[in-house]
């Protein structure tokens, strides 16, 4: 529920992904706009679930606050979904303050690491992928959490895209402005 024009392009990716990818999708948000959405699509078959989710949590929301109040949106359930192992993955393009915090807590942190942080894998000429760790997340990474990104992305480049021997290296771009 997270684009401007929700829900429309979230359900069109959920009949693309049940449709060409062949995944069990589940999505979730306030469950009669998803079924007036999926109403003026052919459907049949597809394994696509509906959960209801009473609230949504908007770009203008803060995300602290959101997290705090907002306790039945479409990122909260979804992620208590991953959390419970009914679901295996988790597709938002909603506020990424929230997903991450939301992520924080209901999901947990791994032993060790001090912040969530967003990962990209982005294609190269030689075919295997490079994985750029906090694509944006964290905009007062402490060297610690540097050293923890650097772990995390080596693990998901070996475990994910079997890389036997990954290389870390750090990428600074400067900083924004606040």
């Amino acid at each position: 529920m997270g684009t401007d024009a929700a829900p429309q392009p979230e359900v069109e990716g959920a009949i693309l992904a049940a449709r060409e990818k062949h995944a069990e999708v589940i999505l979730v948000g306030p469950e009669e706009a998803l079924k007036r959405e999926l109403a003026r699509r052919d459907v049949q078959g597809l394994p696509i679930e509906l959960m209801h989710a009473s609230e949504v949590i908007t770009m203008e929301d803060s995300a602290a606050k959101a997290v705090r109040t907002k306790k039945d949106s479409s990122i909260r359930v979804a992620s208590r979904l991953l959390r419970d192992g009914v679901a295996h993955g988790f597709v938002s393009a909603g506020n990424t303050g929230a997903l991450m915090a939301t992520a924080k807590m209901v999901q947990g942190m791994i032993r060790g690491v001090d912040r969530p942080a967003l990962a990209g894998a982005f294609p190269t000429v030689k075919g295997s992928p490079v994985v750029v760790i906090d694509v944006g997340a964290n905009v007062d990474s402490s060297p610690e959490m540097l050293a923890q990104f650097a772990v995390m992305g080596e693990i998901y480049s070996r475990i994910i895209f079997r890389i036997p021997n990954p290389r870390v290296g750090l990428l600074s771009i400067g900083e924004e402005e606040h």
